[in-house]
């Protein structure tokens, strides 16, 4: 176990905001994780599990014992006639498993190609992209319980996946063990591994607009999951600026879901809206197109900003490895954020809900 003082958090966020964690230990192992619970003076204490930081937004100091996953491997480990069933440790990087899978001859997750961040926060967020969530893929996962210091196993259904949701950001009952997974696991599980079944009938997911374009581009009609890949990563490069370069936590919104009813009402008054009908019956709204419908494309309030390419995405105007120390505050992003939500809400009358962690 190694634990490290007063720790600069600002490589360890894509936003890099200017934060320090007050005591941070990394966890390579289960073991590592036993160690800390054991501890006198750790094991008590609150704790804040931090995977790549792709999803997080600090608005100050944190004070709570930060648990930085860095647990590794990739290994096949089970496979019949119908699936691949494929495992990773929660500190690889999702698109570097993305890749590999791929180059094993296993596809299945190249629509979410380039998604930025750990194994371990995929599954919490249920990240997705291009027609395909995680929990299309997800075979099960390893956990620790930060209470009782136990480990488990959930599947699917125990996970309970939704849009851009799950049991691991939802607090739990009182008195309730984590194995029994009663309604929510925040700030109680901390993810040590992950695995995913790939369907040996693959067949592509080209239902995005984008996706289609570049096939007409290409003239590839039956492309390859190699290729779907690539097209994936250039239109998110297009679309998204690098963390490295410009700080940001993705997209920074969930899109929201109507009725076909409030759908219909919207279109009347913007018939532009960008919108897509959903399998059980509601309609997707393009969170992008409502926020640059509201004039925020490439505002700012401080060093926060709306990227100029793509509304759905807030930066970070100052403090990359490229710009001038200091940037954005978590205050000045949230305030950016809400000032967002309210211009949305009074002219559309739909509450945006952030999709990143605000600590």
């Amino acid at each position: 176990m190694l634990v490290e003082n007063n720790v600069a958090l600002e490589p360890y966020n894509s936003f890099h905001i200017v934060a320090k964690a007050q005591t941070l230990i990394r966890v390579r192992s289960e073991a590592d994780v036993a160690e800390v619970l054991a501890d006198p003076v750790l094991g008590p204490a609150p704790k804040f599990v931090l995977g790549g930081g792709s999803n997080i937004v600090l608005t100050g100091d944190v004070k709570a014992v930060t648990l930085k996953v860095e647990i590794m491997g990739r290994r096949l480990v089970a496979e019949d006639e119908r699936a691949w069933i494929v495992e990773a440790g929660a500190g690889e990087s999702w698109h570097e498993v993305v890749d590999w899978t791929l180059a094993q001859g296993w596809p299945g997750l190249e629509n979410m190609a380039l998604i930025p961040g750990t194994m371990g926060a995929a599954p919490v967020q249920n990240i997705g992209a291009y027609g395909l969530e995680l929990q299309d893929r997800f075979e099960s996962l390893d956990a620790v319980d930060l209470q009782t210091g136990r480990t488990f196993t959930l599947n699917a259904t125990q996970c309970g996946f939704a849009y851009r949701d799950s049991v691991f950001k939802h607090g739990p009952v009182a008195g309730a063990s984590a194995e029994t997974n009663s309604l929510g696991l925040k700030d109680r599980a901390l993810i040590t591994r992950v695995r995913l079944r790939l369907p040996k009938a693959w067949k592509p997911d080209l239902g995005y607009l984008d996706l289609q374009r570049k096939q007409a581009e290409t003239g590839i009609t039956k492309p390859s999951p190699r290729q779907i890949f690539d097209w994936v990563c250039e239109i998110r490069r297009a679309k998204l600026p690098d963390p490295a370069v410009i700080g940001n936590a993705g997209s920074f919104f969930k899109n929201p879901t109507v009725t076909p009813e409030q759908c219909a009402d919207i279109i009347a008054r913007e018939p532009n809206i960008v919108h897509y009908p959903m399998p059980d019956g509601t309609v997707k709204l393009a969170a992008g197109w409502l926020i640059d419908a509201c004039g925020w494309k490439g505002k700012s309030i401080g060093q926060a900003g709306v990227y100029e390419k793509q509304a759905l995405v807030l930066v970070n105007r100052g403090g990359a490895a490229t710009q001038a120390p200091g940037g954005a505050t978590g205050g000045e992003v949230m305030t950016l954020a809400r000032a967002i939500q309210t211009s949305v809400y009074e002219r559309f009358g739909i509450r945006l809900e952030p999709e990143p962690v605000v600590i």
